[in-house]
């Protein structure tokens, strides 16, 4: 996901020839492993490659907290659905990045809260994702009816390419009379398509993967500390007001009211949060610039900046209607215990 997407989408958009070239003249990229390892199942008994033989196979690996994972969403759903009877199943491998994505329970809820219909192993250990010898959210390997792999694809876009692929594969195991047009999509909220106007990398608020931290003190590793917010920060740099505690994955407030700032550029702000561990919700409140958001409020905040952390997961704080130009976001969290990972945009 994320630091590797941008190499994963362009791997994936040069691939994208060759695929085609592979489905066209029988390219095989090798048996599909089994899904051995799961530690559960969400919408499905388990499934094995015994048990598929003679369907088509997209196997999506993706995680809840992913933006690039989350855009993808409509057209997986889309696909399960419009290609179901033609012989299509889509399997969701579920494969975490952070510790609280490998609990069952909260994969449960996102998976219930996104609406997604299709069989979910959740690879906790990564077991799904060491056989596949994946690198990437999201990626993309499409199954033919033989149990062989056809093609594959990282990170997002090319999905016209992605559906064709489905559509030859279909027709290759026999399906007539397919629908030949692609699925139109219309997503709203986090899984609505980037801008074309991002120049602000995922950023990690935890230590091992922290860049750009722009306070005037260093990170305290596996402590607390007092920090003070930079005065002036330049673009993609970001910094700590209060009391935290750095964690290699996160940093915890210890001491609220407590503040983060991120100077960025880009249409929207996603950052991912989590409640305090006892599992008490946390207020916050965004600004842009200073002031409240306004009509440039994301899904999960108001137009005054409030709202609230209750689960584990990705939050979009700000989705702007008009220019796009460098802003200074500021989230003010108004209780202790808020767990902060990792910013994305788009």
């Amino acid at each position: 996901m994320r630091n590797t997407w941008s190499l994963a989408f362009w791997l994936g958009a040069a691939a994208v020839a060759a695929g085609a070239v592979a489905i066209a003249g029988g390219g095989d990229e090798g048996p599909f492993p089994d899904f051995d390892g799961a530690v559960s199942w969400l919408n499905s008994a388990p499934l094995n490659s015994k048990a598929l033989r003679g369907k088509v196979v997209l196997v999506n690996f993706w995680t809840y907290s992913c933006i690039n994972s989350l855009r993808e969403l409509p057209y997986m759903k889309a696909w399960a659905a419009k290609y179901k009877d033609a012989g299509l199943v889509v399997i969701g491998v579920h494969a975490p990045e952070f510790d609280f994505e490998k609990d069952p329970a909260n994969v449960k809820n996102a998976v219930v809260d996104l609406k997604i219909p299709y069989p979910i192993p959740i690879d906790s250990k990564h077991s799904i994702w060491s056989a596949f010898r994946n690198e990437y959210w999201p990626a993309d390997y499409f199954v033919d009816a033989k149990g062989r792999i056809r093609y594959h694809h990282f990170g997002e876009g090319e999905y016209a390419e992605s559906e064709r692929v489905i559509q030859a594969l279909l027709k290759e195991n026999g399906a007539t009379g397919l629908d030949n047009s692609l699925v139109r999509i219309t997503a709203g909220g986090a899984e609505a398509p980037p801008s074309e106007d991002v120049r602000s990398p995922e950023t990690y608020v935890g230590y091992a993967r922290a860049e750009n931290f722009a306070s005037p003190e260093r990170i305290a590793r596996d402590s607390r500390r007092t920090y003070n917010p930079p005065a002036r920060p330049g673009l993609n740099q970001w910094g700590l007001a209060g009391s935290w505690h750095a964690g290699a994955e996160s940093n915890t407030l210890e001491l609220a009211p407590g503040k983060i700032v991120f100077r960025f550029h880009s249409r929207d702000l996603h950052m991912v949060l989590g409640p305090a561990k006892n599992g008490s919700p946390v207020r916050f409140r965004v600004t842009l610039d200073g002031a409240p958001p306004g009509d440039g409020h994301g899904s999960d905040s108001g137009g005054d900046g409030t709202g609230e952390v209750r689960q584990p997961r990705m939050y979009q704080l700000i989705r702007q209607k008009g220019p796009v130009q460098d802003r200074t976001f500021e989230i003010e969290f108004l209780d202790p215990g808020v767990q902060a990972f990792s910013f994305t945009f788009g």
